[in-house]
C-alpha cells in the first residue's frame, strides 16, 4: 500500500540529511545568540597566551578496561554470523513493455537470453537450516522478486551463489539454498506467540545494501498481532492482510528478510516493511513490521515439501464491488440498494471450476462465505484461506438482483488472480 515502504529505496536520504544539517547549525547559533552576545565581550578575560613549548598538551588513552557485555550484544554475537545480504540480479538490458497486456500487441519486451547479469536491487536474509553440503536461507519474496540469478553474501564477507527453493507472494516469503561449504552459523527461531509488548527486539541487516551488513538496531515489541493491508506491487491494489509483529527497532532499505530477534538470540520475526506516512501523507517513524517466525516456519516447511504453498481456490476472477459505479451497480449487476459490499465476478468461471460447477456466472456478486460477510475483495481472500483444498463452504451471492446460495468444493489456486 502507498503508505507502507518495503525496505527497498532510499528517496528521503538528502532530504534526512539537509534536516539534521540544519537542526545542528540553528542549536549552534541559537547557543551562540543565548551566551550573552557584546556582554560577553566586554566580561572577556584579557590574561595573555603563554608561551614556550606546547609538548605539555599531549594525551593518551587509559588503560582500563570496561566490561559493555549485555543481553543484546550477546544475542547480537549469537546470530550475526547467520544473516545474509541477499543479491537480485537481473539481465542489463531486460525491460518490460507494460502495455502488452493491456493492448495485446506483439511488441517486443526488451528481454534478451545473452544479457548481461547486474545487481538490481540487495536485500537481507538468515541461514535458519544446515544439511550436509547444503545450507538453506529465508528472505522476503520482494527480495528475489523478478531475478534471474541469486547471489548471497556470507558473514565472511565471500559470496556465493544462491538457488531459489521456492517463494510465495502472499505471506511475501522466500527460501534460498547455498552451498555450505563457508557458513558457520545457522539460527534458531523461537515462537512468536511468547514475545511481549515492551520487550526489547533487535533488527539485523544491510540497510541501503551490502556496505552495512550485519547492522544492528534496537527497539520493543510495539504490538504482537498487527493487521495492516498487503498490495499487489505491479497493481497497487490490496491483495489481502497480513497479521505482523509491530517494531520500533530502525527497518531501513536492505533491511527486507533480515531477522527480528529476542535477547535470547532467537529468531522472532523476518524484517518485511515498514510504514512511511499515514494517508494524509504524514511522515511516521518507528513503525517496522516483521513476518510472526511461527508462520514463517510453517510456510518455509511447505516451500520446502512442495516449492510453493498449496492454498484454496474458487476458480473465479474478480473485482471489489467499490470499484463498480453505482448506476452500474444497478443497471448490470441489478443489485438492491441494500448490498453494498461484496466482490464482482469478472469472467464467466469455466466449467471445471468450483465456481463453474456450482452454478456462479459473470457479473454475480459474492457477499458471504459460510455466513462470513465479505467487505472488500481481500476478506474475501483472508476468509478462503482459512480452508483447505477440498473443503466445501457455502456462497452467498446475488445473481441478477436475487440472493441465492451454492455449496462449492474448493481446489488449489493455479495462480495468483484466480481464486
Amino acid at each position: 500500500m502507498d503508505n507502507q515502504q518495503k525496505p527497498g529505496s532510499n528517496n528521503n536520504r538528502g532530504l534526512l540529511i539537509k534536516v539534521a544539517v540544519t537542526a545542528l547549525v540553528a542549536g549552534l547559533l541559537g547557543g551562540g545568540i543565548a551566551y550573552g552576545g557584546a556582554t560577553y565581550i566586554s566580561n572577556r578575560d584579557t590574561s595573555s597566551v603563554p608561551a614556550g613549548s606546547n609538548k605539555s598538551g599531549t594525551a593518551s588513552t587509559s588503560n582500563m578496561k570496561v566490561n559493555v557485555s549485555s543481553q543484546a550484544s550477546t544475542a547480537f554475537s549469537n546470530v550475526k554470523n547467520s544473516v545474509v545480504s541477499v543479491i537480485n540480479l537481473k539481465k542489463e538490458n531486460q525491460s518490460s513493455n507494460s502495455l502488452n497486456g493491456i493492448l495485446g500487441g506483439n511488441q517486443s519486451n526488451g528481454n534478451s537470453s545473452n544479457g548481461s547479469l547486474q545487481a538490481s536491487s540487495e536485500g537481507s536474509g538468515v541461514v535458519y537450516k544446515k544439511a550436509g553440503n547444503s545450507a538453506y536461507i529465508v528472505t522476503n519474496n520482494h527480495v528475489v522478486a523478478g531475478s534471474n540469478a541469486l547471489e548471497v553474501i556470507l558473514s565472511n564477507s565471500k559470496k556465493i551463489d544462491a538457488k531459489l527453493v521456492g517463494k510465495d507472494a502472499v505471506t511475501d516469503l522466500a527460501v534460498l539454498k547455498v552451498n555450505s561449504a563457508d557458513v558457520s552459523k545457522v539460527a534458531t527461531f523461537g515462537n512468536s506467540d511468547n514475545i511481549k509488548v515492551g520487550e526489547t527486539a533487535l533488527a539485523i541487516g544491510s540497510p541501503l545494501g551490502s556496505q552495512y551488513a550485519t547492522s544492528l538496531t534496537e527497539g520493543i515489541i510495539s504490538a504482537k498481532k498487527r493487521t495492516v493491508a498487503t498490495t499487489d506491487e505491479a497493481t497497487n491494489q490490496q491483495t489481502g492482510n497480513a497479521t505482523v509483529i509491530q517494531t520500533d527497532a530502525a527497518i531501513n532499505p536492505g533491511n527486507s528478510g533480515g531477522p527480528l530477534i529476542n535477547l535470547a538470540g532467537q529468531v522472532v520475526g523476518i524484517n518485511s516493511m515498514k510504514l512511511a506516512s499515514d494517508n494524509s501523507g504524514t511522515s511516521v517513524e518507528g513503525m517496522g513490521f516483521a513476518i510472526p517466525s511461527n508462520e514463517v516456519v510453517s510456510v518455509i516447511n511447505q516451500l520446502i515439501k512442495n516449492g510453493k504453498i498449496v492454498r484454496p481456490a474458487l476458480g473465479i476472477k474478480y473485482v471489489d464491488l467499490s470499484e463498480i459505479s453505482k448506476s452500474q451497480q444497478k443497471s448490470i449487476l441489478k443489485l438492491p440498494a441494500s448490498v453494498e459490499n461484496g466482490v464482482v465476478v469478472m469472467e464467466t468461471p469455466g466449467a471445471t471450476t468450483p465456481a463453474g460447477r456450482s452454478g456462479i456466472k459473470k457479473y454475480d456478486v459474492i457477499t458471504a462465505l459460510d455466513g462470513k460477510k465479505i467487505s472488500t475483495n481481500s476478506t474475501l481472500r483472508d476468509l478462503l484461506y482459512k480452508y483447505k483444498v477440498n473443503d466445501t463452504v457455502t456462497v452467498t451471492y446475488y445473481h441478477n438482483g436475487s440472493q441465492k446460495t451454492a455449496k462449492v468444493k474448493l481446489t488449489e489456486t493455479t495462480s495468483q488472480l484466480n481464486r
